[in-house]
């Protein structure tokens, strides 16, 4: 039996750190970790590896249920997926688990409540925009970086602070995206397991 922590941030200049150290702490022996959207479960390999490899008695460990997905029904999928393999869910914050009825029933609830606040959230968002546009003060959104073109600069033979100056950013944000693209050569726990 294994307690398996995922971690998930929606954009790449986003730190997985903190999910991270809180799984450590609460004993999870394998924590995999991913920067993507939780809009859906398309392109979340990492949490489709584990799923993969659970097993009987195995507990996935999320911070938060939102960490799972942003939709109820995707959520309660993979739930009753883990549940297929005899694997248990269990969130730390609030602190809620799949292991009794109870869990279910509080796990459901706080889905809906989560979708129904980020509905309102962006129902409010885009009623401030509209406002913003109306009094002609609104300028966009925030700029995204150009992954690609600091890989291009970094490529080219210039440095991080150089890169952050020409991209206008700060250097965490250049070495995050550098760093980002290497390649690991550490052993991959979860494929060493024996099914």
């Amino acid at each position: 039996m294994s307690r398996i922590g995922y971690a998930r941030v929606s954009t790449v200049d986003q730190d997985l750190d903190t999910q991270i150290a809180k799984l450590r702490a609460e004993g999870c022996s394998i924590i995999r970790s991913e920067k993507v959207s939780g809009a859906s479960r398309d392109g979340r390999d990492e949490l489709a590896t584990i799923i993969d490899f659970l097993r009987p008695g195995d507990e996935l460990v999320v911070t938060r249920l939102d960490r799972l997905g942003r939709d109820t029904r995707d959520v309660l999928n993979l739930i009753h997926e883990c549940e297929q393999r005899g694997a248990f869910v269990t969130v730390l914050d609030p602190h809620v688990s799949t292991r009794g009825e109870i869990g279910h029933i509080v796990l459901t609830v706080l889905g809906m409540v989560a979708q129904m606040e980020r509905r309102f959230i962006k129902e409010r968002q885009r009623e401030g925009i509209q406002k913003a546009k109306r009094d002609g003060a609104y300028g966009g959104g925030k700029r995204r970086l150009d992954r690609d073109q600091i890989l291009q600069l970094s490529s080219d033979g210039r440095g991080p602070s150089e890169i952050a100056r020409a991209v206008g950013c700060s250097r965490m944000q250049v070495y995050r995206i550098l760093q980002g693209d290497e390649t690991s050569g550490s052993p991959d726990p979860l494929a060493q397991r024996q099914r």
